[in-house]
């Protein structure tokens, strides 16, 4: 078996597994956390990899559920882009409620966000003065998280075009990393609810 494959077993069909070992699909999950969509080529350009590595390993990172094809008008490039969520049927308390994605991620946006903060300084100032980042508690219904959730993402869907159409993003335009949780917050365990 060649360096850059893992059998079935020991791929992303367990939790971290499949990413925690293996540096290409990291390296390809951060680069689509980034850039939002990314063919092969492109992939291999940034990365350094062969487009045929590249492909090989977003291709197993879609078999796997990671990742999902970008929609696209045709034609022999393949973007791809991280797997939007799904509702999903309630986690039980036996359930592990770590997909394999969500800690990898998380990760990946704090090691972004202190690249910035380790960086800020350095900065244009407009660049600075636009940073934002805040948090806030509000009383949702399940149902109320959801439509916040939707409400963000049609929010953002006004940009998506320029994720695999460069020539739609302004000239001042760079990639912004824009991440919402919306989790309730569960009493501590010695807490009376």
């Amino acid at each position: 078996m060649a360096d850059h494959e893992t059998s079935p077993e020991t791929d992303a069909r367990t939790p971290s597994v499949g990413l925690a070992k293996h540096e290409v699909r990291t390296a390809l999950l951060a680069l689509l956390a980034e850039t939002g969509t990314l063919t092969s080529t492109e992939a291999a350009a940034r990365l350094g990899y062969s487009s045929g590595l590249c492909s090989f390993h977003l291709r197993r990172l879609a078999r796997y559920g990671r990742i999902e094809e970008a929609p696209h008008s045709g034609g022999r490039a393949r973007p791809w882009q991280l797997r939007r969520q799904t509702p999903k049927a309630p986690v039980t308390a036996g359930d592990a409620a770590d997909t394999g994605f969500d800690t990898p991620a998380r990760g990946l946006e704090d090691e972004s966000y202190q690249r910035w903060l380790g960086r800020r300084d350095q900065a244009p100032n407009e660049w600075r003065e636009a940073d934002e980042a805040f948090s806030a508690i509000a009383y949702l219904t399940p149902q109320e998280i959801q439509e916040t959730a939707e409400a963000i993402r049609q929010l953002l869907s006004r940009y998506q075009d320029r994720d695999h159409n460069p020539a739609a993003r302004p000239a001042d335009a760079l990639p912004v990393a824009a991440v919402a949780r919306l989790f309730p917050l569960l009493p501590a365990e010695t807490e009376q609810p």
